[in-house]
Order: C-alpha cells, then sequence, then structure tokens
C-alpha cells in the first residue's frame, strides 16, 4: 500500500518542484515591447503617442503594454486603438468594436473594427507615432495582420511614424503553405497577397508590406531578442495570452490554419474542441 502511493505521489511532487522552479525565471525569448523599454523607449520620447493592442500585448511578466506605456515617464500615451474583440478583448468574434473611453487610463479608444477599419485623419489628430504590439498565430486570416495593413496605410497618408513592437510567429519562422490570394478576392481575411501561412513576425511582415508599398509609411520595427525561426512557441518561453476566443492556447495557433479557413463559426467549434482534447 506504501509502496503504491509514493509511485503515485512522486509524479505529483516533481511536477510541482518543476513548475515552482519555473516561476520567476525570465523566458528565451524578449519581445520588442521589452526591448523598447531597456533603450528606455528612445522612439517615443518627445511624441505623442497613440497604441493598437489587445490582452497579448503584455510582458513576460503578464503587464500590458497598455500599462506600461501609460506609466512609462519617457512616454505621452494620449490614444487607445481597438481591433477586432477590442483592446481588452471583452468583443466577441465578429463583433463591432465601438468607441469608448479606457475605464483604467481614461484614454479614448478608437475602433478599428467596425464601420471604420482604417484609422481616420480625425483619429490621428493629435499623434506623432503610432504603435502596433498585438501576438499573430501566422496565419493570413487572421484579422489582426490586416489592422496592422491598414494602420502602415493611414501612416503613411498621413505622415504620422510607426513603430511595431515585434512577437513570435508560433507556427516558427519556416513553415510557408497555401495558395496565395488572387486578384479579385482580398478581403478583411485575406488582405495580402501572401501564402495562407507566411512564415513571418508581425515585424517582418510589416517590413514586406512597406517594401511593397507605392507609398510606404515611416516605418520602426523594435526586433525581438533570443528568437529563432525554428523556436515553436513553447521553445520561446512565453506564456500564451488569449486574444481570441478561436485561439485559446499557444498549441492552438498549430490548428487555426486547418479550420480558419472555413470561417469563423467552424474554426471556433473546431479549433477549440481539438485545443482541450490534448
Amino acid at each position: 500500500m506504501e509502496s503504491r502511493f509514493i509511485r503515485y505521489l512522486a509524479p505529483v511532487l516533481i511536477s510541482i518542484l518543476v513548475s515552482a522552479s519555473s516561476l520567476g525565471a525570465a523566458p528565451k525569448v524578449k519581445v520588442g515591447l521589452e526591448v523598447l523599454r531597456d533603450i528606455d523607449f528612445a522612439p517615443l520620447k518627445g511624441k505623442r503617442v497613440g497604441l493598437v493592442t489587445n490582452p497579448s500585448g503584455v510582458d513576460h511578466n503578464l503587464k500590458s503594454t497598455i500599462e506600461i506605456l501609460f506609466e512609462a515617464p519617457e512616454v505621452n500615451l494620449v490614444a487607445l486603438y481597438g481591433p477586432e474583440h477590442g483592446v481588452r478583448g471583452d468583443v466577441y468574434a465578429g463583433g463591432h468594436v465601438a468607441d469608448y473611453v479606457d475605464p483604467v487610463t481614461g484614454l479614448t479608444v478608437h475602433s478599428l473594427y467596425g464601420p471604420t477599419r482604417k484609422p481616420t485623419a480625425k483619429m490621428l489628430e493629435g499623434i506623432d507615432v503610432m504603435v502596433y504590439d498585438i501576438q499573430d498565430v501566422g496565419c493570413r486570416s487572421f484579422t489582426y495582420i490586416s489592422t496592422l495593413g491598414k494602420l502602415m496605410e493611414a501612416c503613411a497618408e498621413n505622415d504620422k511614424e510607426l513603430v511595431v513592437l515585434d512577437r513570435p510567429n508560433p507556427l516558427g519562422g519556416e513553415k510557408m503553405e497555401g495558395n496565395v490570394v488572387e486578384e479579385g478576392y482580398f478581403s478583411f481575411v485575406s488582405q495580402f497577397a501572401v501564402p495562407y501561412v507566411y512564415g513571418l513576425t508581425p515585424g517582418e511582415l510589416a517590413r514586406l508590406l512597406n517594401a511593397r508599398s507605392e507609398q510606404p509609411c515611416r516605418l520602426t520595427v523594435i526586433p525581438m531578442e533570443g528568437w529563432n525561426r525554428k523556436m515553436t512557441w513553447e521553445e520561446t518561453g512565453l506564456e500564451w495570452v488569449v486574444a481570441s476566443p478561436h485561439v485559446p492556447q499557444g498549441k492552438t495557433a498549430r490548428f487555426y490554419p486547418v479550420t480558419g479557413i472555413f470561417g469563423m463559426t467552424l474554426a471556433g467549434i473546431v479549433i477549440k474542441d481539438a485545443a482541450e482534447r490534448i
């Protein structure tokens, strides 16, 4: 009886010890947000800042980009901009995001997912530099990269700087699969002529789009430290923060390309079910 109890208890104790030893441990990858902080927010100093983000914009201690920029004495954060699901992640998939005042910071939140998907000149009044910090999934139909593309267009048209804080591609940087969008079939879930699985980080995609554009914006990408193209999400050491109900865990990103193309309803059912069964 005692022997069986020890055999049962040993794996539990080992798991507890391993978990405890990892608490507070720095991840292998330092995201662009943390690199920006390390350089004392130099690209933002003396400028009025607008921020496009959602709950996935965090450092390795899960402190949000909103709070980090809002609290930094070097940064004058003056407005927030909400993609699909909103800056706080509290809007259902496909639901329009309305303008409102953020109760935590008191800043105006402009909607970029509703009747307006590209920042207007009025939305950008009083802004010197826009910052984009959202975790992507490496799949073309995920709408956050479409928001990034529209933001780049608006910054170019209104002569605003854009700073993209880079984050890992959870599928790695070597996997490129699927068709490229054909002329006449572009939409907000197929905004760019890239493969369905495109193998780039948000910063790399921004550079590609800027190089292709006839009217490029003034783009600065704050790179990560420690990331390489062969890394899986688990190897980054970063925590996954749910920014979309379709991708509740980091490993779920591997399923999204299989089903996301069929639409949000089917994707939500199949991906969530698959992730919970692992």
